[in-house]
């Protein structure tokens, strides 16, 4: 059985920094490219960050333009998890963040269903 188990989420100020984890189980992890993605209240769900299947020190990242320059993903093989390092933290990303899989092929489209994902809040 697929599963996905995030966490780091948290409330905290403006402009700080924030490191999310993503345990990921029941799939050949190193196989699939993984991604983040997050929910805002009443907007859909929107990607945030992907990394390559294959790990090691050039590893082929993209961000969504709203995070690029203040967001990082990395992967772990070894331990099946993927990790989003979130910094100078805005408002605007307050959300629900998530991690999944993405299909074969794609740029975003996640392959699995969704974990709870831990809540990001952003305020001052």
């Amino acid at each position: 059985q697929v599963q996905f188990v995030e966490s780091g989420g948290g409330l905290l100020q403006p402009g700080g920094s924030l490191r999310l984890s993503c345990a990921a189980s029941g799939f050949t992890f190193s196989n699939y490219d993984m991604g983040w993605y997050r929910q805002a209240p009443v907007k859909e769900r929107e990607s945030v960050a992907r990394m390559r299947a294959a790990a090691g020190i050039t590893t082929y990242a993209a961000y969504a333009d709203s995070v690029k320059g203040r967001f990082t993903i990395s992967r772990d093989n070894a331990k099946n998890m993927v990790y989003l390092q979130m910094n100078s933290l805005k408002s605007e990303d307050t959300a629900v963040y998530f991690c999944n899989a993405i299909v074969s092929g794609t740029r975003w489209i996640s392959q699995y269903s969704w974990g709870q994902g831990p809540q990001v809040t952003v305020s001052s």
